[in-house]
């Protein structure tokens, strides 16, 4: 029975959900095609239809992973964001939880095109976590990215080393709580900051 362009979608789409999952848990080098596949509920033999290489199914996957964390972030506000990020239950999700934690030191040793949709990916999330109305002022725009770089930076390193601790050690909870307190604190002194200099601006 041939397969409907539809089915082929949502046959590949299931693919590459399965793989981001899979790889995410286990890391690149962690699993192959062919577990993959079955993992999907297909054969190996099915894959090169969807997919010219292993490399472009990690690319798409990575992307994948990437889109779900921004998907995460829509809709909270940072210290909301940065309580779940930094919380014992996205440590220990890793299958579903940052793509960035679970995959960022594999993603230094894959091709560009694996690189790429981890850029792209990081990028589209810096947007959904920058305020709905950015300061117009070049300047402060500049250095709201510097602000959101370096929070992200401080969230996925803090996340990346309570998951290398073992699961029930206080240094992985440390980890996270030490950098949640730390990004919290960083978060509320700059809206007391920008609250005083509106109150100034209207004075």
């Amino acid at each position: 029975m041939k397969v409907t362009k539809a089915q082929a979608e949502a046959n590949r789409a299931l693919i590459v959900e399965t793989a981001s999952q899979l790889f995410r848990e286990r890391g690149f080098d962690g699993i192959g095609v062919a577990d993959l596949m079955a993992a999907a509920g297909f054969t190996h033999g099915g894959f090169y239809k969807h997919f010219g290489s292993k490399v472009d199914l990690m690319a798409e996957s990575t992307a994948c992973g990437m889109a779900q964390t921004t998907v995460l972030s829509e809709g909270l506000d940072a210290p909301t964001f940065v309580r779940h990020y930094l919380s014992r239950e996205h440590r220990d999700e890793r299958a579903t939880g940052c793509t960035m934690a679970a995959l960022g030191g594999d993603a230094a040793r894959q091709p560009e095109s694996v690189r790429a949709a981890f850029a792209e990916g990081v990028e589209r999330l810096l947007v959904a976590l920058s305020p709905p109305h950015g300061d117009p002022d070049a300047a402060a725009a500049k250095q709201d990215r510097a602000r959101l770089l370096d929070g992200l930076a401080h969230a996925v390193g803090a996340l990346v080393m309570s998951r290398a601790c073992p699961d029930d050690s206080t240094l992985a909870d440390e980890f996270l709580g030490v950098a949640r307190d730390a990004i919290l604190e960083s978060l509320q002194s700059r809206q007391a900051a920008a609250t005083k200099t509106r109150r100034q601006g209207a004075g």
